[in-house]
């Protein structure tokens, strides 16, 4: 178990890299170099290592043996992957949920916003924070902790690339649609509202992904 210390600062140092990828500020391919973030961030390598140890099971960097640490490279056809995995796991979440969900989690799922504040990097880290947090409490209600874990997972995925849609804003009336079905107890009315959203997601971001294709974030080619 780790000292109080090393634990805080692994805590601070993994949402201080993890904010840095998703924005952007640090590029898919880029070396995260062990010895040099310890200096940066005046801490030990043990709790740089334990946050890059975090980073990789959330998919954004990727460790290779002898080569070291990187930020994950992800391909046109994987994000295309992960949205379609999203569409059928998130579809069945909403639809399963509407018929279970409690007065308490519908209460949770109300308040997992803390409003629009603009775009700024701040309010994104939040945005992309509260999303992930929506989608989990749905798959929540449905009962089954592993399809939550397993959504949770794919989203720690596209953070990064959630930042990209640029709907701090459209989110909130999304999500309040989603809500306003599962309050109903209206499975099809669910599913089809958590698909429009997966699926307005992935066509803007898809879009504005290959726009920037031979920009800075260098998505590789279909493999």
């Amino acid at each position: 178990m780790l000292p109080e210390a090393e634990e805080t600062s692994r805590t601070r140092i993994h949402r201080e890299l993890r904010r840095s990828i998703i924005m952007g500020h640090r590029q898919p391919n880029e070396r995260l170099d062990i010895q040099e973030l310890a200096r940066c961030f005046g801490s030990s390598v043990t709790p740089v290592r334990d946050a890059l140890q975090m980073l990789a099971q959330e998919g954004l960097v990727t460790i290779k043996p002898r080569s070291g640490c990187f930020v994950t490279h992800v391909t046109l056809r994987e994000l295309r992957d992960i949205f379609e995995l999203r569409a059928i796991l998130e579809a069945a979440a909403a639809e399963r949920a509407a018929t279970r969900i409690t007065v308490e989690q519908l209460a949770q799922l109300r308040h997992v916003h803390a409003g629009y504040t603009g775009d700024d990097d701040e309010s994104y880290d939040r945005y992309t924070d509260e999303n992930r947090r929506f989608h989990y409490l749905v798959a929540e209600a449905t009962g089954n902790h592993e399809l939550a874990e397993a959504l949770g997972r794919l989203h720690d995925r596209v953070a990064r690339f959630m930042v990209l849609r640029h709907g701090g804003e459209s989110q909130i009336v999304t999500h309040a649609h989603i809500v306003e079905a599962l309050a109903a107890h209206d499975a099809q009315a669910a599913r089809q509202a958590m698909i429009d959203e997966v699926n307005a997601s992935r066509d803007v971001i898809m879009e504005r992904v290959m726009q920037q294709e031979s920009g800075s974030w260098q998505i590789a080619a279909w493999k």
